[in-house]
């Protein structure tokens, strides 16, 4: 079966108006049964803090203290937490210097913790529903996903 993956940053949106939304443009194209929309609360660098033992192994001199308040999938600024964390000057000097410099960062985060995520320790709840959706689609169970 062929079928569309969406993954998308929520930001600020309201989650249950915004996959209505995309699930009704899916339904006008007809491909409502083939998509498998997927949010990411509030952005996709919250599923980076849903595994510590990941992000502590890409960045080991992080300011982890700095996460330590940090509620999961909380809208918050999460970028920016994760740059107070790892970033000279943080998330103020990321600021300031402007663009390009946050998708750097942020293409850099994806490359260094990315690999080392763990789908079953992820505790972000937006990415165990994508985790969850994939094995559905792909007809993996946990165990045969894992492996």
């Amino acid at each position: 079966m062929d079928a569309v993956v969406v993954v998308l940053d929520t930001d600020r949106r309201d989650c249950a108006a915004f996959l209505s939304e995309l699930r009704a443009v899916a339904a006008t194209c007809g491909a409502a049964d083939l998509t498998l929309f997927r949010l990411a609360i509030e952005e996709m660098e919250a599923w980076y803090l849903g595994d510590r033992t990941a992000f502590a192994a890409a960045f080991p001199g992080a300011r982890t203290q700095l996460l330590d308040g940090y509620v999961q999938d909380s809208v918050c600024g999460t970028w920016e937490r994760i740059a107070d964390a790892v970033h000279p000057g943080g998330s103020t000097a990321v600021h300031r210097a402007g663009w390009p410099l946050p998708g750097q960062l942020k293409h850099d985060w994806a490359d260094r913790i990315g690999p080392l995520l763990d789908p079953d320790r992820n505790l972000s709840p937006s990415f165990g529903k994508l985790r969850d959706g994939l094995r559905r689609l792909t007809g993996l169970s946990p165990a045969a996903a894992s492996g």
